[in-house]
């Protein structure tokens, strides 16, 4: 039986013990004499049935192959004890795959090699039937045991409720468990090869230097093979980015909030709004294309006609330039990262200025303000701190944008305040070092984890100046 199959028999049995359970705690007599409702006794039985069942199998269905492989690689043949580390593990894969029923790889085995993954193959074969078996049997041993356990316990003074909530409070500590202890995984792992990198990089040359050419480290035989990690180039262009984002961004965001919270009828609402946060639906690799495929043959086409015009004039070197500006330049990337950032924008300052306090409003009208008055002299200084909780969490994000910049920014590592300059991103770079076969011994490859710690603290410092200003504003009017 497969396991697909076993949580699908386990699940229907957990199903019919719920009918049962419930259906027994109504026999009992009138819910006034029940501490629960039934459909907590139900729920109750139910899940001492299957979680324990669940977790078995899902425990083998993870665990079971890396022991399989375990085991396997325990007592290796004499035809493969002498082959390399690499070979050796494609002999295991194979013998795997050949008891799974896939397709091995294009290796081809001596003929003592070749007998020696048969042998293997049906010894994994054999392995993989006893642990699915015992899986099963187990699984089904416990699912039995816990109705059986929980069944005569159905009593008018059960206090089913309060279980079954134990229960979800569990299952939800467990969640937020992972969901954190995955985050530390995350950030320590950063952490890790980012020391690495420093090691070997000072950490006041990676900040303050202005120079970045990591591609001159690859061999030691190069001229200038130390390198240069001046990370300065790169935050100045992600910020160059950043700023033309929210230039963009900001204002339109914030406008259209305050036509949706204040002016906007609620039909208009209503359609305008779902309308607009499509946009934050669309991944950001469509932005890309729209920003590689139709703003920046745009902007050029745009800024070499201007450059046309100055030409052979008093402008001639401002029109020589105009004319020689291409598609990948500050000003598409952020222009279009504007353009996502817009939905972001407008629905949390939306929010937020719905959140403002109608007295405020009616006392403005009573004092004699039109509803443009109030909106500049009461609601907006009112919705401030969370208006601009929600414009750094904007640029947080904006910081940390990936797939735009890569397909609109360029690739130069200057420091420019030209938007019509091609700059790079720490995002576009990390791309770039990580993208193919990495050496993880090389300064090089490590500095991507020491901009990706670097970029981590920006955003992070954002996040936790937005989220105080959040906080500030909702103690002042919860």
């Amino acid at each position: 039986m497969s396991f697909t199959l076993a949580l699908a028999v386990l699940l229907a049995f957990s199903a019919g013990v719920y009918v049962l359970g419930r259906r027994r705690a109504s026999a009992l007599g009138p819910k006034a004499e029940l501490h629960s409702l039934p459909g907590y006794y139900g729920t109750w039985v139910a899940l001492w049935t299957g979680v324990p069942a669940a977790l078995i199998l899902i425990l083998f269905l993870t665990a079971g192959p890396r022991l399989g492989e375990a085991l396997l690689s325990a007592d290796p043949p004499a035809a493969v004890a002498s082959l390399p580390s690499e070979t050796a593990q494609a002999f295991w894969s194979d013998a795997q795959a050949i008891a799974d029923g896939r397709t091995p790889s294009n290796i081809q085995w001596t003929a003592d090699q070749r007998a020696a993954l048969t042998a293997k193959a049906q010894q994994a074969r054999d392995f993989n039937g006893f642990a699915a078996f015992a899986a099963v049997a187990l699984a089904a041993v416990l699912a039995l045991g816990g109705f059986l356990l929980s069944w005569p316990r159905i009593k008018p003074t059960l206090r089913a409720r309060n279980q079954v909530e134990g229960w979800i409070s569990i299952a939800l500590m467990a969640c937020s468990a992972i969901a954190v202890l995955t985050t530390v995984g995350i950030v320590a792992s950063l952490l890790y090869e980012a020391l690495r990198f420093f090691a070997s990089v000072s950490p006041l040359d990676f900040l303050f230097g202005l120079q970045w050419q990591p591609q001159i480290a690859m061999r030691e035989d190069q001229v200038a093979a130390k390198g240069a990690f001046g990370a300065v180039p790169l935050f100045a262009g992600t910020f160059l980015v950043m700023i033309i984002a929210m230039c963009v961004a900001a204002p339109v965001g914030l406008f259209c909030a305050i036509y949706l919270s204040e002016y906007a009828g609620r039909t208009t609402r209503g359609i305008i709004k779902p309308l607009l946060e499509i946009l934050a639906g669309v991944p950001t690799v469509v932005y890309g294309f729209f920003a590689a495929l139709t703003v920046g043959p745009l902007f050029r086409g745009f800024f070499n006609y201007i450059g046309s015009w100055l030409a052979e004039g008093p402008l001639d070197p401002l029109g020589q330039y105009l004319m020689a500006v291409q598609n990948e330049m500050a000003l598409t990337a952020g222009v279009v990262m504007g353009i996502m950032l817009i939905p972001y924008i407008s629905s949390l300052s939306d929010d937020i200025i719905n959140a403002v306090p109608q007295s405020l409003r009616d006392g403005s009208y009573a004092m004699g303000a039109t509803k443009s008055e109030t909106v500049k002299r009461v609601i907006l200084p009112a919705a401030l701190p969370g208006v601009m909780g929600a414009m750094l969490l904007a640029i947080s994000r904006a910081v940390g944008e990936t797939m735009i910049v890569t397909m609109a920014a360029g690739s130069q590592a200057r420091i420019t305040a030209n938007p019509l300059d091609s700059v790079t991103t720490v995002t576009r770079q990390m791309v770039e070092i990580l993208t193919g076969d990495q050496e993880f011994d090389s300064p090089r490859t490590l500095a991507a984890f020491g901009l990706g710690l670097t970029l981590f603290a920006v955003t992070l410092a954002l996040n936790v100046i937005a989220l105080r200003i959040v906080q500030k504003y909702r103690q002042a009017y919860d």
